[in-house]
């Protein structure tokens, strides 16, 4: 029996590249939520004003990986501190974000933002949202990072972001 976790943690072809590298990840979708438009395309989120964020969608066995394992790596990964900005992303699409499903994923998500900020100086921004709806992103977004490795936005952001993930979590890794 599988799970999901849908978070926003800056551009999408970041967190996928990220997290599908994951023991326990089955697997990992790109996509937007928490907005206000039905079937946003990419354009319309650019545009700022469809309220979507970017984010993944997490299929993950909870018998090899944990909720809370995720959302370490989550806030790990990315700057949980700049309000809807990741680095030279800018905009309320960028937001660092987590989905809840239910009270006791809430509770859960509570704690480790609050055990997260123990490694911050700022005070994290991170929305803590209820579940809504997840639309899937054009399909040209899935698996961006391993099918475009020399497109230079992969080349420079995402590869470092990959390699010092996988320094950092190598015991996490899938085989």
């Amino acid at each position: 029996m599988t799970k999901e976790l849908i978070i926003g943690g800056g551009c999408f072809w970041c967190t996928e590249a990220v997290f599908k590298r994951l023991q326990g990840v089955v697997s990992v979708q790109s996509g937007y939520c928490g907005g206000h438009v039905d079937n946003p395309t990419y354009r319309q989120v650019c545009e700022k004003n469809t309220g979507h964020i970017e984010v993944i969608r997490i299929e993950y066995d909870p018998k090899q990986i944990s909720y809370e394992d995720l959302l370490e790596v989550h806030f790990a990964t990315h700057d949980p501190t700049t309000l809807d900005r990741q680095g030279a992303d800018v905009g309320p699409q960028y937001a660092s974000a987590i989905f809840y499903a239910d009270s006791e994923e809430e509770q859960k998500a509570q704690a480790a933002i609050a055990k997260a900020q123990e490694e911050f100086s700022e005070p994290i921004v991170t929305k803590l949202l209820p579940a809504a709806t997840f639309w899937p992103a054009e399909d040209y977004h899935n698996n961006y990072f391993d099918l475009n490795p020399n497109q230079p936005y992969c080349a420079v952001v995402i590869s470092e972001k990959v390699h010092k993930f996988m320094r950092k979590y190598a015991d996490k890794l899938k085989v």
